[in-house]
């Protein structure tokens, strides 16, 4: 059984996106750990019990960034990281101030966030090694 809601266990949080961002895609941990999670609302998702996935909430004036969002491999596949993309949205529509949801996507993941509704926006740029493109979509 899938369960997302939004967490304030950071530390699971974090060991999720060591795993998935820095252990299997080798982005630095300077890079991952940017000081922003005291300020963030976290997303925990877990799978029959076990810690699955995981995003991040920041917001900025009128716009909810999603970010951080990862998935542990075994899971990828199954619908979970739709289903926290779409909590995110949910959840940043709780704040009547947010117009808009913007995230930077990995290049590879462009199509399944277009499938969800945003839209790219901008060149693509290099984030921590990886190229990325902004995609926003309006709630």
């Amino acid at each position: 059984m899938i369960h997302i809601a939004v967490s304030r266990d950071i530390a699971t949080c974090r060991a999720l996106r060591r795993a998935v961002f820095i252990e299997e895609q080798g982005v630095s941990e300077a890079d991952e750990v940017d000081g922003k999670d005291d300020i963030a609302i976290h997303l925990l998702a877990t799978v029959n019990g076990q810690p699955t996935g995981t995003a991040r909430i920041l917001i900025d004036g009128t716009t909810g960034k999603i970010g951080r969002v990862c998935v542990l491999a075994p899971a990828r596949g199954t619908g979970l990281g739709a289903a926290l993309i779409r909590a995110a949205l949910d959840e940043l529509r709780r704040h009547p101030q947010i117009t808009k949801a913007k995230l930077g996507a990995q290049t590879h993941a462009i199509a399944f966030y277009e499938r969800l509704g945003f839209t790219a926006t901008g060149p693509i740029y290099d984030d921590a090694g990886i190229p990325h493109r902004d995609m926003t979509v309006p709630l």
